[in-house]
């Protein structure tokens, strides 16, 4: 399947959508904020970067920004509790999913599967 870098500062949160999604076969490393993302881009590549906009250090946005700029092509998916942020987000990063908080494991794997086949 996918390897998944996530970012995402809630620990409950990161602990369920890291098991949700190995679940489904993928191969998930997390972090709890932007700057150790930016960090984990070099154990890439990556298949899906999906991250949380809203964190302490580097926000969602900039961990997409600098993933792309390392890993072109790479695909970016954001969830986000915030829909204004989810719209600054959307316009930043047009190619990129933008998922709304709270969402459902079931459609997090589902639309992480669609995007990893569209690669």
């Amino acid at each position: 399947m996918a390897r998944i870098l996530l970012a995402e500062d809630d620990a409950s949160l990161r602990g369920f959508l890291t098991r949700a999604l190995e679940r489904a076969g993928h191969e998930v490393v997390d972090c709890e904020n932007g700057d150790d993302a930016i960090d984990a881009l070099d154990a890439g590549p990556y298949d899906l970067l999906l991250t949380d906009i809203v964190m302490p250090g580097a926000d969602g946005i900039e961990v997409a920004r600098v993933a792309a700029a390392r890993q072109p092509g790479l695909r970016i998916m954001f969830i986000t509790g915030f829909a204004a942020v989810a719209l600054s987000a959307a316009q930043a990063s047009p190619q990129a999913k933008v998922l709304s908080k709270p969402v459902h494991l079931r459609d997090l794997v589902t639309e992480v599967e669609k995007m990893v086949a569209a690669a």
